[in-house]
């Protein structure tokens, strides 16, 4: 049976050096990384996805120290922050960090384009049944065709694997977003509010997003860290709200929408890795747990697993270092036994931290002594209260 390239050249080829499952954030800047490597020239490489990626569909989001490999398709980017809580607000200046804003057609077009261009990559629509190792070889199973290859690449994230276990707890980040157009200026095209804890939380963790990309426009995201999803109306309901009794706007028209839902946990998702069957992006546990934060850690990742490629080291593993990966759990632990408090916990830490060390810190960069300072900024009791829960659990 004949394929079909995305750029219209017939493919008949089933055997490949590398086969990446998925074009999202991880599996096109690795289908990018290879490419763009002279390293890989030599190196066949197959990049499956059963969407054409041709809508804008998701948003992006990160901070980052000046101008970095994504400029060219940042849609809007911000020096000032707005953190807004109950009792403390506070509008912050984050330099030298810029929190950005990437839309997702624009990152689709870009990095397609870019793969287009190097020969020894095909990318093929196709929706994706089985991957599984056997006989010392990767089967990647499609509607259309069977492939073979010597490494799989899969950001197929299979949720259940997650939900069925109990030793790590497990919240989702989940979420819905309106670009909005409004008739009269109520947005600050100069401040991102980067969290808004004015919203009813209803025993839950719940925020408001709003990046504007003018004085009328906007994109406006009800995010929640919690356990259970939202009806759609719900969600709807409470951006409705924000933008009437927050910014006192009541003529508005939607532009565009967007929800999602990203898993929050420290699940060790990498012991799912074979020899040949390697996990990338959030089904790779890449994204922050504490944060759902995804997009710049994966191209952190993908870096480093293009260098173990190369260096024909083991790549089982792409692991945060463990004391992160311990506070992120101290966090969940919290957020998973009393939800209601996260607004406190990310209140008492913005009042009494910098944003750049918090950033610094989400990033992983601090050192132990910055570790304490970020700590003993954070609300203490709860705080130990799951360092003890957490030990006693470990030696009981």
């Amino acid at each position: 049976m004949n394929i079909w390239h995305n750029s219209g050249l017939e493919i008949t080829k089933t055997h490949y050096d590398y086969i990446i499952v998925g074009a999202g954030a991880s599996g096109l800047m690795l289908a990018n990384a290879l490419g763009k490597d002279a390293f890989f020239n030599d190196k066949s490489v197959l990049l499956l996805d059963k969407n054409p990626k041709n809508s804008n569909d998701r948003t992006w989001c990160f901070w980052e120290k000046g101008a970095g490999e994504f400029e060219p398709i940042v849609h809007q980017s911000w020096n000032t922050i707005f953190f807004g809580g109950q009792v403390y607000s506070k509008q912050l200046v984050i330099a030298p960090y810029t929190y950005k804003l990437i839309r997702g057609i624009d990152f689709y077009r870009y990095f397609i384009d870019k793969i287009n261009s190097y020969s020894n990559i095909d990318f093929v629509n196709s929706k994706v049944l089985q991957v599984e190792e056997k006989n010392d070889i990767a089967n990647v199973k499609t509607e259309a065709i069977t492939y073979t290859c010597g490494q799989v690449f899969n950001s197929i994230l299979e949720i259940n694997k997650i939900q069925e276990q109990n030793k790590y707890p497990v919240l989702q980040q989940h979420f819905m977003g309106w670009v909005v157009k409004t008739k009269e200026p109520v947005f600050d095209p100069h401040v991102a509010t980067f969290m808004d804890f004015s919203v009813d939380q209803k025993n839950n963790t719940r925020f408001m997003y709003a990046l504007p990309f003018s004085k009328h426009s906007a994109l406006l995201e009800y995010t929640l860290f919690s356990q259970n999803l939202l009806p759609k109306e719900d969600y709807e309901n409470a951006i409705q709200e924000y933008l009437i009794k927050n910014l006192g706007c009541e003529d508005f028209e939607i532009l565009e929408k967007e929800k999602g839902s990203i898993p929050m946990t420290n699940y060790k998702f990498h012991k799912h890795n074979t020899k040949r069957i390697q996990y990338i992006g959030t089904a790779g546990g890449w994204t922050k747990p504490s944060t759902g934060y995804t997009f710049f850690n994966t191209a952190k990742k993908t870096r480093s697993l293009v260098q173990s490629l190369k260096e024909s080291k083991s790549i089982t593993t792409l692991s945060s270092k463990w004391k992160f990966w311990f506070y992120d759990l101290l966090l969940l632990d919290i957020l998973y036994k009393h939800n209601e408090k996260g607004h406190y916990i990310f209140e008492t830490l913005f009042k009494n931290r910098s944003p750049q060390l918090i950033f610094k810190f989400l990033d992983e960069e601090t050192n132990f002594w910055e570790d304490l300072q970020v700590i003993s900024g954070c609300p203490k009791k709860e705080f130990l209260r799951a360092i003890y829960r957490r030990f006693i659990r470990k030696f009981s």
